[in-house]
């Protein structure tokens, strides 16, 4: 396995600058990455040490609610796109065995006008712990705002307006997840905490996981472990993305393998923020993105009914 190293590092600072020449760099580097293994590191991404610090404080405080506190935020009719989702229920797409987590997804807000508004499941709120929710409607708003930036970005590197992702996914179906891996007490037998999978939306921004166990498959095949760098997110091209540029920009196989035996008493968490766009977003792939070279590979498919499709795979959905 190779090393962090080879997952290129950028600091969004340099897109917003007024800086010309630093901000071309940053969309063509962006472009490399995202072409090459669908991966990046990114610096000033919009949070803080003191809001992250309360963030995963308060996460640990709900994963440490007992079961039966936990089971009452988990609610059928919500498909697993809200509030609780208890141990082994999600199972990777082509995988038979379930996941070796528990997680909590916090979701889009919209307003009563906006024509999404009774399209979204509503948010769930958790009764023991105000905190809890205050702080994952603050941290989504913030990386909902740093995803805005990393899309005008690859609109740039795409040959597109930069702004023409804004309309499409500010107030999109994003989700706010808060993983818990708990320590492993038996044999796994051939479940791992994350089974290889492709992220299903736009973009993934994924904030520092408090264990390694992170592993990225590059286009040739090699698996490259991933640990976010102080101070920095980790930020991956989704599915949608992918079929959108009809694989110019790569959706990277990704995985949570299981700790050495000796670190199995050990939790992790990790706090992935998955962008998706509004459900009406067309994701039929760009014609400039088509070719003699690169014929047209996917099918035409509005987001809502991609998603529709993946949550059904993944077994949240009948």
């Amino acid at each position: 396995m190779s090393s962090i190293k080879k997952i290129p590092s950028l600091d969004l600072n340099d897109f917003k600058s007024h800086n010309k020449t630093k901000k071309e760099k940053f969309v063509s580097d962006l472009g490399k990455a995202y072409s090459d293994v669908g991966f990046l590191s990114l610096r000033n991404y919009g949070l803080n040490n003191t809001i992250e610090l309360e963030l995963y404080k308060e996460v640990q405080k709900f994963f440490n609610l007992p079961i039966e506190k936990k089971l009452q935020y988990e609610k059928e009719e919500l498909n697993g796109q809200r509030g609780y989702v208890s141990f082994g229920r999600e199972t990777a797409k082509g995988s038979k065995k379930s996941d070796l987590k528990e997680f909590w997804h916090f979701g889009q807000e919209l307003s009563k006008k906006d024509p999404l508004y009774h399209e979204y499941e509503k948010n769930v709120q958790c009764n023991e712990l105000p905190g809890f929710n205050k702080i994952g409607r603050d941290v989504f708003s913030k990386l909902e705002e740093t995803g805005v930036n990393i899309l005008k970005a690859i609109a740039l590197y795409l040959n597109l307006d930069e702004n023409y992702f804004d309309k499409k996914v500010i107030g999109g179906n994003s989700i706010l997840r808060a993983i818990h891996y708990p320590p492993i007490q038996t044999e796994p037998k051939g479940a791992v905490r994350a089974a290889a999978h492709g992220d299903i939306n736009l973009i993934t921004i994924l904030m520092g996981a408090s264990a390694s166990g992170l592993e990225v498959q590059t286009r040739k095949g090699e698996w490259i472990g991933v640990t976010a760098l102080p101070n920095q997110v980790v930020v991956n091209i989704g599915d949608m993305m992918s079929r959108l540029t009809n694989d110019k920009l790569h959706s990277s196989i990704h995985q949570v393998i299981n700790p050495p035996k000796s670190e199995w008493h050990k939790p992790r968490f990790s706090i992935p923020f998955f962008m998706h766009p509004r459900s009406e977003m067309s994701l039929n792939c760009l014609q400039n993105c088509i070719d003699k070279k690169n014929p047209k590979k996917y099918t035409d498919i509005s987001a809502g009914a991609f998603l529709e499709k993946r949550i059904k795979e993944l077994g949240l959905k009948k």
